[in-house]
């Protein structure tokens, strides 16, 4: 695979990032925030240059990481997953596209001013010219940058120092005219002005000496921009009466006419045209590597990522991204929809920051940054934070638009790109391990109350049908593996429900041959256990309500029942079983009973999640009375990602050094296939709503009893834990 050329030094990443951001942000931008919030417009840059500070010290980092092409997407993909990279992938590109269209919009104006021309024309031939110029090579891109750049801050030094004397104090009277509210609103507006200062982390495959030229690049920029912006928007104010600049189209032209005659406006127009033209040429030059970086990493198409055999550039991204630019000069009204760009830029910037903490709490191994960000996590959390506040001035507009571009990705993903990777984020192990660590401490709370003896706990095995001697024996035996451990005792009760007109009274003092059987069969078979059995008939009207009313009165700990097919009144009117484990103080036990005596292999099935912590510990006491072990089977291939693997068997081995019994492993194969010879097989229940039977919840069909077990809803991870689990796990 070819690589692109490192020949982008120090001061290639200086013109680059300041030509990125002195653009639309300065010469347009300006006059709409006045509007909003006063001489207070001031501040509101000021403020946006330091709530960037977090993400240029993230992706500062990031980049020495990780110095190749795709910047934001690349870190956001590696940190965050493919999902989430694919949406700051194209989210990025689409707004740096629009960014570099709408510079060229803004830039016309400015050259109106002395040639009666017409806007849009203009501005499609620079854009023509532009991608042609990034078509050649970045050497050639770089070189031209660093040109503009520099006459660009000769004229704008000449304006603010020319014009710094001429400042009135009176324009600053009422400096907080739009309140706090104006202040955010209008922070949030020239927020997008520092976008383009992390731009060059999307070319840092280019760059010469990445973990040095990098961070003094961005963070260099960044400095040197914003106490260029706060000076030119004070000096600006200053030199005119309130009201002339705001809602202008040349702002900065009218601010130099007051001070510096025409000479000025020349020279303030010079600029401007250099400004936005770079602002556009670094646009079009960094969001083409975002669909190059994508390609390769098989979240966009093959084509985008080849490079031209002569230029060394990727010409498919670069026409792409070029067609864009043209297509939005041409029929998209860029400044009604400017907000859109800004609104997802700050979400990107919040996605880096969080990227950042994703892999320095991973396990990302290849992860050793020549740059480390400082104040570290609290930089990062203020990014965040400060983030999404600005987000709720942006209006629901942008916010709209923003939410459209994400789900359009996500749509992008699922149809084209998830079938072709099998990769995740560090994030994802991040919360992986830290649920698999909660999960094993309450899991180990759970198998040390089971150890532990009580005030006799007693299990209920509830019958509510007449049942064989052989299927009584296996309930019987069962509940008393869960007992033994802590001295407990077993109570059986055949549960008969009569008509709702016959007496209760009456049916209780009338004894059936089917309670004779019941009790003669059950005290022979206590006989078998060295346990405390006790046992009994109930007659109710309401069977289900019986067996959770008999429970609760009794304080049992567990109820073991066996799982019944569904009949079609039960189909028709809900499960009667359903509605026992819904309502039951206590955990239930639902029992496919295929036979029980001394099982040797327990296996513990899994469902994609953590082992429930009260399923494992009856896997684990049924396999301990028996002396047997457990085996750990869980939904896990060589298909799923390596980080994914590796985390699940560590989890899987320290869940092995809680337990009393031996413990295997036996990953569940796409072919179906299952761990040899199962005696019992242990799963958790709560996850799906009570079935029709043992197919609604196991993968595979076993020849031997199938235990599920439902915890108490105490005992239960809520809603938003159960799904972060299902989606890391």
């Amino acid at each position: 695979m070819k690589t692109l050329e490192r020949d982008l030094g120090i001061g290639a990443v200086f013109a680059i990032s300041v030509g990125a951001m002195i653009g639309s942000g300065i010469f347009i931008l300006p006059a709409l925030a006045l509007k909003i919030a006063g001489p207070a417009v001031v501040v509101a840059y000021l403020l946006a240059g330091l709530l960037v500070v977090p993400a240029a010290l993230s992706k500062s980092e990031m980049a020495t990481a990780m110095p190749e092409a795709g910047g934001t997407y690349l870190y956001i993909e590696r940190g965050m997953g493919p999902l989430l990279g694919t949406v700051a992938g194209v989210g990025t590109w689409f707004s740096l596209s629009f960014k570099s269209a709408l510079a060229l919009v803004g830039g016309v104006p400015y050259l109106v001013l002395l040639f009666d021309l017409p806007v849009k024309p203009v501005a499609i031939g620079l854009a023509a010219f532009l991608v042609v110029v990034n078509l050649v090579g970045a050497k050639q891109t770089g070189r031209l940058q660093t040109i503009i750049v520099s006459v660009m801050l000769v004229a704008l030094g000449w304006f603010v120092a020319g014009s710094a004397g001429k400042v009135q104090q009176a324009n600053y009277q009422n400096f907080f005219a739009g309140g706090w509210e104006g202040l955010l609103a209008a922070t949030g507006l020239v927020f997008v002005s520092y976008a383009g200062v992390t731009k060059v982390a999307s070319v840092a495959e280019e760059v010469e000496n990445p973990g040095r030229n990098i961070p003094l690049g961005i963070l260099g920029s960044l400095v040197f921009t914003t106490l260029l912006y706060v000076g030119i928007v004070a000096v600006m104010v200053g030199v005119t009466d309130a009201g002339t600049v705001a809602g202008s189209a040349t702002p900065v032209a009218v601010a130099a006419e007051a001070t510096l005659g025409e000479w000025g406006v020349y020279a303030v127009i010079g600029a401007a045209l250099l400004a936005l033209v770079s602002t556009a040429n670094a646009g079009i030059l960094s969001s083409s590597r975002y669909p190059f970086a994508m390609s390769r990493d098989k979240l966009a198409p093959p084509t985008f990522a080849e490079i031209h055999e002569r230029f060394g550039t990727p010409t498919t991204a670069i026409t792409l991204t070029g067609a864009v630019v043209l297509v939005l000069i041409a029929f998209v009204p860029i400044l009604e929809i400017a907000k859109l760009a800004s609104a997802f830029q700050i979400l990107v910037f919040v996605l880096v920051n969080v990227a950042l903490v994703a892999f320095r709490e991973g396990s990302t191994e290849d992860y050793d940054p020549e740059f480390t960000a400082p104040l570290y996590p609290w930089m990062q959390v203020f990014g965040v934070l400060s983030g999404l506040a600005l987000l709720t001035q942006m209006g629901l507009v942008a916010l709209g638009g923003a939410v459209v571009i994400t789900a359009g990705s996500v749509v992008w993903y699922v149809v084209y790109a998830r079938p072709r990777i099998r990769r995740e984020g560090a994030a994802t192990d991040v919360i992986r391990r830290r649920l698999g660590r909660d999960v094993l401490t309450e899991t180990a709370d759970a198998v040390g109350a089971l150890d532990a003896p009580g005030d006799t706990p007693e299990v209920l095995v509830a019958l509510t049908r007449d049942a064989t001697e052989e299927r009584e024996r296996s309930l019987l035996s069962l509940a008393a593996d869960l007992v033994r451990p802590t001295d407990g005792r077993v109570v059986v009760v055949r549960f008969d429900e009569v008509p709702d007109q016959t007496p209760l009274d009456h049916a209780a003092e009338v004894q059936s041959p089917a309670d004779v059987r019941f009790e003669a069969q059950t005290e022979g078979l206590s006989a078998e256990f060295d346990v405390d059995v006790e046992y009994g008939e109930i007659v109710s009207h309401d069977t289900k309500r019986a067996i959770v009313n008999f429970a609760d009165h009794r304080g049992v700990e567990t109820v073991v029942a066996e799982h019944e097919r569904l009949r079609l009144r039960s189909r028709l009117l809900g499960d009667p079983i359903d509605w026992v484990v819904r309502h039951a103080p206590c955990d239930v036990l639902l029992v496919e009973n295929r036979g029980y005596d001394s099982p040797q292999n327990v296996v513990l099935e899994g469902d994609g999640g953590p082992y429930d912590p009260a399923t494992v510990a009856v896997a684990d006491t049924l396999a301990g009375a028996a002396a047997g072990h457990v085996t750990l089977r869980f939904p896990l291939s060589e298909t799923h990602p390596d980080t994914r693997q590796a985390t699940i068997h560590a989890y899987q081995d320290e869940l092995a050094g809680l337990l009393s019994a031996p413990v295997r492993t036996a990953d569940l194969r796409p072919d179906g296939g299952q761990t040899p010879d199962p005696d019992v097989v242990v799963r958790t229940g709560f996850r799906q709503r009570v079935g029709g039977g043992r197919g609604d919840h196991t993968p595979t069909a076993v020849d031997c009893t199938e235990v599920t077990v439902y915890p108490h809803e105490s005992r239960q991870p809520g809603l938003l834990r159960r799904l972060a689990e299902r989606l890391v796990f």
